[in-house]
């Protein structure tokens, strides 16, 4: 089956994303335009929710999400928490409301942000 072509109201011809990037639940600015990259890549997240409940690890409810930006320095988010250490991954949260996880970060690769299309809107 060969792959959708990324949604073109979201990303440019250079595949960097058109539009500001926002928490779906407060508005509150992640990214600005064209400050990151379309991916795809097989990601799990787990089921949205606060950031205290999300370090817990909790149950294994959530999605695997494949559409994704990829932010390649921390420095470039407007506005992300990250929950404590869970294995070695931490997970992208609103720093503004705290829900996620937003996106995801391995800690054995320190230039590679995910943020899932699925679970921010644009603006």
């Amino acid at each position: 089956m060969e792959a959708a072509e990324p949604p073109s109201e979201l990303v440019s011809e250079e595949g960097r994303n058109r539009k500001a990037v926002l928490c779906r639940r407060c508005g509150s600015r992640v990214l600005q335009p064209g400050t990151a990259l379309f991916s795809r890549r097989q990601l799990f997240l787990p089921s949205m929710r606060k950031k205290p409940a999300l370090a817990s690890g909790g149950g294994p409810e959530g999605d695997l999400l494949q559409e994704h930006w990829l932010v390649e320095d921390m420095f470039t988010f407007e506005n992300v928490g990250f929950t404590k250490d869970v294995g070695n991954i931490k997970f992208l949260v609103c720093a503004d409301c705290e829900v996620g996880p937003i996106g995801w970060h391995c800690l054995d690769d320190k230039d590679s942000f995910y943020v899932a299309l699925d679970r921010v809107s644009h603006e």
